[in-house]
């Protein structure tokens, strides 16, 4: 069962207040409302993550009930009973009296005496507890673009802990990693869960990415593209001088090998930039001008 940090969802402390759950609530679901966000899958699937934390830490009931068994809190009350069972058999009594063979049908399939053993230990009759994985762990991290660029490290925080993870230049928007043994703690000596992590990238350049590649539109003066020169133009790591041939057509594509995005994983690899020039016809030009384009235009005629 994957876990869901309720409190992390609505971005408030495990001490929080009704009326400080209650306001974080309003202002995310404002933010994240599909309404706002049409045809946004991020965002539709923030708001039922937030809708879910509120109805939950928003009742005293449930909440503690969250608080006691966090994933597992709508067996809340099949963990109380068992708790009570435990201590019935501890006494002397058996734990299962008068329930036929002892097993009860858990919510995912497995026995209830399984489940009971391994929560709460043997009940004498057996020699060895059951080992359970513990739950899974998800979170969001947002960066920006310009910050994948190069690999890096990012510090958060997930279920009361910072980790410290290192993020391969090169991740994309909406791509999910995994952190083995970050998650929830194993029961009876079982292995820990793992840490899934969802990226959301913010476009902070100028740059349209498409997969590895970049692409942007540079604007070329008129004179340059007739008559030929060169222009400066920005890339991720740094500016590049450009020949420009004489007679370059608007809309006219270049490709930069090697000066696109990082490769994830792979060191060294990079895709292209793909400039494409935007002639700028001039504006606002002065009698002189006019009269030097109208002689250009007479030439031409003639020829």
């Amino acid at each position: 069962m994957d876990y869901i940090d309720y409190y992390q969802v609505l971005g408030i402390d495990k001490k929080a207040t009704t009326d400080e759950i209650k306001t974080a609530y309003r202002k995310l679901a404002r933010k994240y409302h599909p309404d706002l966000n049409p045809n946004n899958p991020e965002a539709e699937k923030r708001f039922k993550e937030i809708n879910e934390a509120n109805e939950v830490l928003s009742d005293p009931d449930k909440r503690k009930k969250y608080d006691a068994y966090g994933a597992n809190w709508k067996q809340a009350e099949q963990f109380e009973q068992a708790r009570q069972q435990q201590s019935s058999g501890a006494a002397g009594g058996n734990p299962f009296a008068g329930s036929g063979e002892g097993y009860y049908s858990f919510g995912d399939g497995e026995d209830y005496s399984d489940f009971f053993a391994s929560m709460f230990g043997n009940s004498g009759s057996r020699s060895k507890q059951t080992r359970f994985k513990g739950s899974d762990y998800r979170a969001g991290l947002q960066l920006n673009l310009s910050e994948t660029y190069k690999t890096h490290q990012q510090t958060f925080t997930v279920n009361g802990k910072n980790i410290r993870i290192t993020v391969p230049a090169g991740v994309e928007n909406g791509q999910e990693i995994k952190i083995t043994g970050y998650g929830a703690p194993g029961v009876n000596g079982g292995p820990n869960g793992d840490l899934y992590i969802t990226f959301t990238i913010h476009n902070d350049t100028g740059f349209v990415r498409k997969g590895n590649d970049l692409y942007a539109d540079v604007p070329l003066d008129l004179y340059t593209a007739v008559l030929g020169g060169e222009v400066v133009v920005d890339t991720m790591d740094g500016k590049v001088k450009l020949k420009v041939a004489p007679g370059t057509a608007n809309a006219t594509k270049v490709r930069l090998k090697g000066k696109g995005f990082p490769v994830y994983k792979k060191d060294d690899h990079f895709g292209d930039l793909y400039i494409t020039y935007q002639v700028q016809v001039p504006q606002n030009l002065t009698e002189k001008e006019k009269e030097l384009f109208q002689q250009l235009a007479r030439e031409r005629q003639q020829q």
